[in-house]
């Protein structure tokens, strides 16, 4: 009876080890969607986290990269720990699942607060912004980041064209006569701002805050969700970890 108990309980072990190995696997892969998307966000993005006062959105996405980062270094030791069954292992595999799942939270929790505070954000800043730094010494990423603004989203002005008109580069002779940027026109040449027609800039209601708005909005979904997805699954993978860690105390050295 008791050669069958044993038999049993590793038999147990053995499932555990091959389930938690699955998982261990999947959260690799997952690791790597996590970090690519706060590296996207980062990388290809990045221009526009310089339109926004508040960091929250950038650290949102550095957290992301970082969570990622661990989840697959975890991964492979928690395959380690798994096969080699080694307590010890299985305790620093568990403590690092816990700090990831804090991070994935955190990641989410930021999101879902700027989520909030965004539009408040945007419309003090945005507009204040494109006046005041657009085409000014030291601030050549803003310009830039304007620039891509207005040509991806097809829009002009932060509520609507008509916003340049206070600008201090319109005002300024450097403009050469121009009542917007040339980033404003459907088809940007060189002094196409100087006419301010529909027919040749873009007249988006809401102007660009609506379209960037939306923009972030919906990254901050996306940040928000695989955030809290992630950590979800992690629960899962502490479950297994738990159980087996018991199942291996119990067996004999």
């Amino acid at each position: 009876m008791g050669a069958y108990e044993e038999k049993k309980e590793t038999c147990g072990t053995i499932c555990l080890k091959y389930v938690l190995f699955t998982f261990n696997f999947l959260f690799w892969l997952a690791g790597g969607v996590v970090m690519a998307v706060g590296v996207w966000t980062l990388v290809e993005k990045s221009d526009y986290i310089s339109l926004l006062s508040s960091k929250t959105y950038a650290a949102s996405a550095y957290i992301l990269v970082l969570a990622g980062a661990i989840v697959m270094v975890t991964g492979v030791l928690g395959c380690c720990a798994t096969f080699k069954e080694q307590r010890r292992l299985l305790r620093v595999y568990f403590v690092l699942l816990l700090c990831i799942f804090l991070l994935e939270i955190l990641a989410g929790v930021l999101a879902y607060i700027y989520y909030q505070q965004l539009n408040e954000e945007l419309k003090q800043n945005l507009r204040e912004t494109m006046i005041k730094k657009y085409e000014q010494k030291s601030y050549e990423d803003i310009t830039r980041a304007v620039d891509k603004l207005q040509q991806e989203f097809k829009c002009c002005g932060s509520n609507s064209s008509a916003d340049w008109a206070a600008s201090i580069w319109i005002r300024s002779r450097e403009s050469e006569n121009r009542v917007v940027p040339d980033s404003c026109c459907k088809s940007p040449t060189e002094f196409c701002g100087r006419r301010d027609h529909p027919s040749n800039i873009y007249k988006v209601e809401g102007g660009c805050i609506s379209k960037l708005e939306k923009f972030i909005l919906d990254h901050l979904k996306i940040i928000g969700a695989v955030g809290v997805g992630i950590a979800c699954v992690q629960i899962i993978g502490m479950v297994f970890t738990c159980c087996l860690y018991r199942s291996l105390k119990a067996e004999p050295y």
